[in-house]
């Protein structure tokens, strides 16, 4: 790859947080600008950034990580998306494994707003039993929302709000 090939390809690396790699070299380009993927964090566009990772298997991971299952080495994401440790090591460079411990502070326990109970969404901070009933209402009167835009136009929260919510919900 020429320099200004490379440079080109850093800048858009650089500017666009959602740019998805299509070769390993771009990997390789990635770790040295530093970017990491915070494997146990990622939601499903983090995941489609990776070469070779399918929406299937990026919602699956999501809804496993979500659902209690850590990955804390790419022996697990292995085991994970049944794909040879091959095929994965190469990702490696950009991909963080931390374990956070399920009652600390810092990192909040995401519920789906599409199923969690009312007793859930009260474990929430800053959700009153009027925004959780609220809540519960409608996504049975209009169905799931979809995305957290969906999920504040229909509430009619702010944007303040949201800033707060937005650390607790997963769709």
């Amino acid at each position: 790859m020429g320099w200004l090939t490379q440079r080109t390809l850093q800048q858009k690396i650089i500017n666009d947080p959602y740019y998805r790699f299509q070769t390993f070299e771009e990997i390789a380009i990635a770790a040295t600008l530093g970017i990491k993927i915070n494997v146990n964090q990622a939601n499903v566009d983090d995941w489609l950034r990776l070469p070779g990772i399918s929406i299937h298997q990026a919602k699956m991971l999501v809804q496993l990580i979500s659902n209690g299952v850590e990955i804390l080495s790419i022996e697990d994401l292995s085991a994970a998306l049944n794909l040879s440790l091959q095929r994965l090591k190469p990702l490696e460079p950009i991909l963080e494994f931390n374990y956070y411990h399920s009652e600390s502070f810092l990192t909040p326990i995401r519920l789906n707003p599409n199923t969690a109970t009312l007793e859930q969404l009260l474990d929430i901070p800053l959700v009153t039993p009027r925004l959780a009933e609220k809540i519960i209402i409608q996504r049975q009167e209009y169905g799931k929302y979809q995305n957290l835009v969906d999920f504040q136009q229909r509430l009619e929260l702010d944007g303040q709000m949201m800033s707060q919510l937005m650390h607790y919900l997963q769709f």
